[in-house]
């Protein structure tokens, strides 16, 4: 009788365990910008924060480009693992966002 309860038990509770998500929460209600001087890496900045949610707005000047951004609703990435929460929480708070991770 013991077993079974376990075994009922252990089902029950499986996947919760095999399908726990990270979530990371970001939100960035001013304006920021980025100051860059390579047209390729001010593309794929661009279209990572597009990806995630955000408004932009691109000015080219004085032999750079200015990459501003806000998001100002909150967000949420949901990942894989752990060390992937770890890695978009790292970015963009080097981007100014304000973040949230929950397991």
């Amino acid at each position: 009788m013991f077993k079974r309860l376990l075994f009922a038990l252990s089902i029950t509770l499986l996947p919760t365990f095999a399908f726990a998500d990270e979530v990371v929460r970001y939100q960035l209600t001013e304006w920021k910008a980025k100051h860059i001087h390579d047209a390729k890496k001010a593309d794929t900045i661009m279209q990572t924060l597009k990806k995630l949610g955000c408004e932009l707005k691109k000015n080219q000047h004085n032999g750079h480009i200015d990459v501003k951004y806000r998001c100002v609703k909150w967000h949420e990435l949901k990942l894989n693992s752990h060390e992937d929460a770890h890695k978009w929480e790292k970015w963009l708070k080097e981007f100014n966002f304000k973040t949230e991770h929950k397991h």
